[in-house]
């Protein structure tokens, strides 16, 4: 994905102000052996991409002035109430350098698991995005979780995960929980509602 921005020399609280007014947003680029750049990028265009899953979890390719560098979105701050993006951060990254970095999890096959095609049971998703370290070329924009044997009691942890070639699981103490399957008090399964319905002989 790329994203065109611009070096940018006015620096302090008023020369920001001036540039949002202008439709601009101030940010830098820091990392790798390169001294950190201040950028201004257009509003609008950035405020659209960050709407964009793939844009917080894939390799960006940055062109500042014609010089185009590879970098990661690091971070980015909105105004409290308004539609506005104030400031954004991204990161230079090494191809033979390994990133940590969170990626997005993609729910899969919920409607044929045990849990909600035989129970009537809800998943539940315990987490988002999970954290993983691997070379920028192996970076997957999103990690498909299958939950079609997922059944009521039971869980899928981060060991579960299947992650493409070359891509670990940062772990955060034990094997975190990922989605789980339970019965909603006082549901009863299908089954046995149609047991209760039969008349008795």
């Amino acid at each position: 994905m790329k994203v065109v921005a611009f070096t940018r020399t006015e620096q302090g609280t008023g020369a920001s102000r001036r540039l949002r007014n202008a439709g601009q947003t101030p940010g830098i680029i820091y990392g790798g052996d390169a001294a950190p750049i201040s950028i201004k990028l257009d509003h609008n265009a950035l405020f659209h991409a960050l709407k964009k899953e793939v844009f917080h979890s894939s390799i960006l390719d940055m062109e500042v002035e014609g010089k185009a560098e590879k970098v990661l979105l690091r971070d980015f701050q909105m105004h409290a109430y308004k539609p506005l993006v104030l400031h954004v951060d991204f990161q230079r990254v090494d191809a033979n350098q390994k990133i940590h970095v969170k990626v997005p999890l993609h729910f899969v096959n919920a409607e044929v698991s045990p849990a909600v095609k035989l129970a009537g049971g809800i998943i539940s998703h315990v987490m988002t995005d999970v954290d993983v370290s691997c070379l920028p070329a192996q970076l997957p924009e999103f990690i498909t979780v299958d939950l079609s044997k997922l059944d009521v009691g039971h869980s899928i942890h981060i060991s579960d995960l299947a992650l493409p070639e070359g891509v670990t699981a940062v772990a955060h103490g034990d094997d975190q929980t990922v989605a789980t399957a339970s019965v909603p008090a006082g549901h009863q399964a299908p089954t046995d509602a149609a047991a209760a319905e039969e008349p008795k002989k």
